[in-house]
């Protein structure tokens, strides 16, 4: 079986003082997703936006791909998937080599 599509991806970054935040938008075509991440910078840190972005944007990616694996096991269920244990992780015919 052949498949190939196009999801698009827009990131977005925010500083204000000490604090930036990212928010991930992914447009699958079907299905509208929006990853948030913060990160802080203490007032005894050196001011390094780049770490800031850095961070924020990792846990935006982490917050969408929790997102999309809960997307995944409900689209799962119909399809007879086995019921799914919590917290949520893939059943046996799906790999998940994150955790």
């Amino acid at each position: 079986m052949s498949h190939t599509a196009e999801w698009k991806v827009r990131l977005y970054l925010f500083e204000e003082g000490h604090t930036t935040k990212a928010r991930l938008e992914l447009d699958t075509g079907t299905n509208r997703l929006t990853g948030h991440g913060t990160a802080r910078c203490a007032p005894q840190d050196t001011d390094a936006p780049e770490i800031g972005d850095e961070l924020a944007v990792a846990r935006a990616m982490e917050d969408l791909a929790l997102q999309m694996k809960r997307a995944a096991y409900g689209d799962m269920r119909p399809a007879s998937a086995p019921s799914l244990p919590e917290p949520l992780k893939p059943y046996p015919g799906w790999l998940d080599t994150g955790a």
